[in-house]
């Protein structure tokens, strides 16, 4: 961490560039504003960063989870950390400084025998205001990071299906990638990075973007190496200015029998529960839906074994046509999932968002949530969450239930999960 071995030491805090997908999550989760990004690396402030290690639990790849001793006058700067490519080698410390270094190791094996000698004494650190940070007890092992920007994978593709009605802005695209023999193994919830080809405006490669599986760990199409993600076409930003999104764009002109580089798999704790009848509450805005698809399918494969929980979904979109999946959504059994949609353009209509809805049906999302066998999944635009989180309070307080309480609970049993960006 930061925090000072002596005035001559510090464990500075660096963010691996191979392997950082760029997500953002570090810079959100920080509550001292010590980390910072520009268009090609995300990197940690020495002068700002405390070592609270806020940080490290989200970050889907470990990319975050770096640490170097250095003496305190050659930490490194923000400049030399933006100009990385990959992680330098491990700078020598000079003869006093590494003595103080044995020293400090010395003193902290002393401190963790204490520690352990009164555990009684020693505190749980309390989670940031987030969704957890471990996740269902009873998930499947997911693997991460078996590939890397300089060791990607090529999948090859099998599959690219428009899933919104052509007459829409809104165009998503949902695309299945095959691995072939080589070995991808992933979970419901986890997520990939696709390496776009060319270079940004720097000549440098562009950087992985991330995208969350919508198929379930058997494969898009079961019994095969491969696996579908959801992807909109970017061709403006959040305020309606003009841009061609780099990867959005690429993915979406592909062709049968392309290939893509891959990294990851990504992401340990939004995964599903696989013991039975555990209920899943999902609550999604347009192409979040693709893990919640995940989740869903994987579940309808299993109706044979019996023994499932309920399945209640929320899905928000501006109009049923710009909503990804529709017609497939549509054709489900409503004895296996309780679908309830928040249209919020559509002609005639009011506008709901899924907050709204939710609050519609606030008895039965308080029955499902107190019960222990429930998990909570919340994926979307970042300015769903605040919405969401405030609609689960207020059902949850207008019922007497203590929502701090109840969330802080949901959240270190690995119950209640946030993906938003």
């Amino acid at each position: 961490m930061n925090a000072p071995l002596s005035s001559e030491l510090l464990k500075q805090h660096l963010i691996d560039p191979e392997i950082c997908i760029r997500c953002n999550t570090c810079e959100e989760t920080c509550p001292i504003d010590a980390i910072t990004h520009d268009g090609r690396n995300y990197v940690v402030n020495a002068e700002v960063c405390n070592g609270c290690m806020a940080c490290v639990p989200p970050c889907p790849t470990g990319s975050i989870d770096n640490w170097r001793l250095v003496a305190r006058g050659e930490a490194y700067t923000l400049d030399e950390q933006f100009s990385w490519d990959e992680l330098p080698a491990e700078k020598p410390l000079a003869e006093g400084a590494a003595a103080v270094a044995a020293a400090a190791d010395a003193a902290a094996v002393d401190t963790a025998a204490a520690d352990a000698a009164a555990p009684g004494e020693v505190g749980t650190p309390a989670l940031p205001a987030s969704g957890a940070h471990v996740p269902p007890w009873s998930a499947a092992h997911p693997y991460v990071n078996l590939y890397t920007h300089k060791k990607p994978v090529t999948a090859t593709v099998v599959g690219n299906y428009r899933v919104t009605d052509a007459d829409t802005d809104s165009d998503i695209h949902h695309i299945v990638l095959d691995f072939g023999a080589l070995p991808f193994p992933v979970l419901e919830g986890q997520s990939i990075g696709v390496l776009p080809p060319g270079t940004d405006a720097q000549g440098r490669a562009h950087h992985a973007r991330q995208y969350s599986l919508a198929s379930p760990r058997n494969g898009e199409r079961p019994g095969y190496n491969n696996l579908s993600i959801t992807v909109k076409r970017v061709t403006e930003t959040h305020d309606g200015a003009a841009v061609q999104g780099v990867c959005s764009n690429y993915l979406c002109d592909l062709a049968k029998g392309d290939s893509v580089s891959v990294i990851g798999p990504f992401g340990n704790t939004f995964l599903m529960p696989n013991h039975p009848r555990a209920n899943l509450m999902m609550i999604c805005t347009g192409t979040g839906a693709a893990p919640m698809r995940a989740m869903t399918e994987n579940s309808r494969r299993r109706i044979a074994e019996g023994q499932l929980g309920e399945l209640m979904l929320f899905f928000g979109a501006r109009t049923e046509r710009e909503l990804p999946y529709f017609g497939p959504l549509m054709k489900l059994p409503r004895d296996f999932i309780d679908i309830n949609l928040a249209l919020s353009r559509e002609p005639g209509q009011p506008r709901r968002y899924v907050q709204d809805v939710m609050r519609e049906r606030a008895a039965d999302v308080l029955r499902l949530l107190v019960q222990g066998d429930t998990f909570v999944y919340v994926c979307g635009l970042k300015g769903m969450e605040a919405g969401v989180l405030a609609a689960l309070a207020d059902i949850a307080s207008e019922a007497g239930h203590d929502w701090a309480g109840l969330s802080d609970r949901l959240r270190r049993e690995g119950r209640l999960h946030l993906e938003t960006y």
